[in-house]
């Protein structure tokens, strides 16, 4: 199963990078979609234990730890604020210049 994790976070960062490095400005913001996610898959793969209880139970044994779902959730929250950042900015590139071509967009060099 763990071999399963690392195929599928390598596949979808291999897909990330490579979604970011296209000259169409919606593409790269795919590419920073996939890549959030991708980087919370492995921060979830990488605290996951074999607790046999819940974090927040009070049930006797070993628990999950917490930690990692706490990192994730704040992850996504951050993620999602910068999604939000590059999106208003794909708008105001597509308003003023008509286009999504990072290539025709010439003001941008300077």
């Amino acid at each position: 199963m763990e071999l399963l994790y690392a195929i599928a976070i390598g596949l979808m960062f291999g897909i990330a990078v490579f979604q970011l490095l296209r000259r169409n400005v919606i593409r790269m913001a795919l590419g920073v979609i996939i890549l959030s996610n991708t980087i919370n898959l492995f921060l979830l793969s990488m605290g996951a234990t074999n607790g046999e209880g819940a974090a927040y139970a009070t049930a006797a044994g070993q628990r999950s730890d917490a930690l990692p779902q706490a990192l994730v959730l704040t992850a996504i929250v951050i993620s999602l604020g910068g999604l939000a950042f590059v999106l208003a900015m794909m708008y105001v590139l597509s308003i003023r210049y008509n286009t999504t071509d990072s290539d025709e967009i010439d003001r941008l060099k300077y």
